[in-house]
């Protein structure tokens, strides 16, 4: 990746970090501390992410690496960090590159050479093909923030589902049990690693319901309808896009005594086709 792309990838991966540990890595830690590394003579390059965790085994340094591209020095950057967490805080770093690109994973994920028993290097560290991930595999945890990725993932399914498959995902963020303001940022995220995978246009087109929704959760009007209990009758009339599904809402709605224009902005129906109902 950039530099201005790393940067961005930091920030948006920052708070994943329990997530990605616990359901990549499988590791029951408490995060510590976030260390830094930095080649500054070399690469004039910092790393993703660096942990200091405690474990069950003790401390580590859990080093995460996101790569949108694949990148055949990726082990000998690798290799350098690992020195560098030794030599700077004396800890055994657990090394994974996390790897987000749209082109099939043609990195290796170690340095071997032999020359004798005196000259030898065995090195190895984790890649994760996000690619090779299940939508259901993400969607049936409680790890909610890995939800941002879900563009990203089930690369057979998305590939043959095209922007249907970014619906759903959309569809799966509205849906999660999280308050407005996490949902928005966990919808933000995934618009923004969308973009290494589908065409402007059609992230836009997606996530331009998205957020239309977030606006309607966020009236009062929407709220009195949820405590009403009639949210779900809404959401089936108009997300399937039928006419009576909405004058059934409509006049719901009316029966509540709610105002026209509310009722027009929720359910897309004309003001004129709202006061016929009236009558």
């Amino acid at each position: 990746m950039s530099q201005k792309y790393d940067i961005a990838m930091k920030n948006i991966f920052s708070d994943m970090a329990d997530d990605i540990m616990s359901y990549f890595l499988g590791l029951t830690s408490v995060k510590i501390d976030e260390l830094n590394i930095e080649f500054a003579k070399i690469e004039k390059r910092e790393s993703d992410m660096i942990f200091k965790c405690t474990t069950d085994t003790g401390d580590i340094a859990v080093h995460i690496e996101f790569q949108s591209s694949n990148d055949n020095k990726m082990p000998y950057r690798m290799l350098r960090y690992a020195i560098e967490v030794i030599e700077k805080y004396n800890l055994m770093p657990y090394q994974v590159v996390i790897y987000l690109g749209r082109h099939e994973l043609k990195m290796v994920d170690s340095i071997n050479f032999n020359f004798s028993k005196e000259n030898l290097l065995n090195y190895r560290y984790k890649i994760i093909d996000i690619g090779n991930i299940k939508f259901s595999e993400i969607t049936q945890t409680n790890y909610y923030d890995l939800y941002s990725l879900l563009p990203l993932i089930d690369k057979k399914r998305r590939e043959e589902e095209g922007e249907k498959y970014l619906e759903k995902c959309v569809k799966a963020i509205k849906n999660i049990q999280v308050d407005i303001d996490k949902k928005r940022n966990i919808a933000f995220k995934a618009e923004i690693l969308a973009g290494i995978v589908y065409k402007k246009e059609v992230i836009e087109r997606v996530f331009r319901e998205v957020e239309k929704m977030f606006r309607l959760e966020e009236s009062e009007t929407y709220k009195m309808i949820i405590e009403k209990g009639i949210e779900k009758g809404i959401e089936k009339g108009i997300e399937k896009g039928k006419k009576e599904g909405k004058i059934a809402v409509a006049k719901k709605l009316l029966e509540k005594g709610m105002d026209i224009d509310e009722i027009a902005e929720i359910t897309e129906l004309s003001k004129e086709e709202i006061k016929k109902l009236l009558n």
